[in-house]
């Protein structure tokens, strides 16, 4: 110690460091004091080391181990690049950017954050989107997706799962596949379409009556999903086909739950004939 070689003891024992215990090192962290007994922010052991005030580092630092932010992680200039980063329970007030590698998040509370590019792999949870979903490229994949008054200015896409939307806004809405409706309302005040029920039954002389002198046949057909009330329209193929049958279907209406009669007047020019067919009828249900 060439710096003490020419003092006094009881001018320089002041500059020397110690530990504040009298045993010396152990696993308990000890303050590092100076000779007179002055504690520094600096805690040492055999087993770690802890600072209670600013710790600057300001070479390279390899944090090899577990590494733990109490509260936050800041960059105070220039970019701060992580490579991998697993992250608990934590809240970002402004945001949190990664510029390489990847970052897995456990639990993460975000105030604001604004996102060029997401890969996302599993969504958990009840997620609200209060003003849009916007997906440039890939697929989106969402189970439920519950979505209050949201502007889809190109489209929305769901690939499984079921998708309950308040009020869509849209310029251009295209279904390529099948769309499965509960109410239907056209128009700002116009009626709900609540249901639709098809079916078709076949129309022969083994099925149905042969039409009498006044050229009138009648009787009942299966409906599944229809009840009183419900409007029902129809037709039958044969009519007007090269069997030379002229008539006409005078109408069809629902006689009681899965049940429609049918009347048809004039199927032919031939009494006691039945131009062979097949009747299709669509039964609509609407509500004010």
């Amino acid at each position: 110690m060439p710096t003490l070689g020419t003092q006094n003891i009881s001018t320089s024992y002041p500059q020397l460091l110690k530990t504040f215990g009298t045993g010396g090192l152990d696993g308990t962290l000890q303050v590092v004091t100076d000779g007179d007994n002055t504690s520094s922010a600096l805690s040492v052991s055999t087993s770690g080391v802890a600072s209670t005030g600013t710790f600057e580092m300001v070479g390279t630092s390899l944090l090899t181990g577990e590494v733990t932010f109490g509260t936050s992680f800041t960059a105070s200039t220039g970019t701060a690049t992580i490579g991998a980063a697993v992250i608990g329970a934590t809240t970002f007030t402004t945001g949190f950017t990664s510029s390489t590698g990847t970052n897995t998040l456990g639990t993460a509370s975000i105030a604001e954050a604004t996102i060029s590019t997401a890969t996302i792999g599993t969504v958990s949870g009840a997620t609200v989107f209060t003003t849009g979903f916007t997906s440039s490229t890939g697929t989106n994949t969402l189970g439920t997706s519950v979505i209050g008054e949201t502007t889809f200015t190109t489209g929305f896409t769901s690939s499984t799962g079921t998708n309950t939307l308040g009020t869509i806004a849209s310029t251009t809405f295209t279904n390529t596949g099948v769309g499965t409706t509960g109410t239907l309302q056209v128009g700002a005040s116009g009626p709900k379409l609540t249901a639709v029920s098809y079916g078709t039954a076949a129309f022969t002389l083994s099925t149905v009556a042969a039409h009498n002198g006044a050229g009138t046949t009648n009787g009942t057909v299966a409906l599944t999903g229809t009840v009183l009330g419900d409007m029902v329209i129809g037709s039958l193929d044969s009519l007007g086909s090269a069997t030379g049958s002229t008539g006409l279907i005078i109408g069809f209406h629902t006689i009681g739950s899965d049940v429609v009669r049918f009347s048809v007047t004039n199927p032919t020019s031939t009494a006691g004939t039945v131009p062979a067919g097949t009747l299709q009828m669509t039964a609509l249900r609407f509500t004010a």
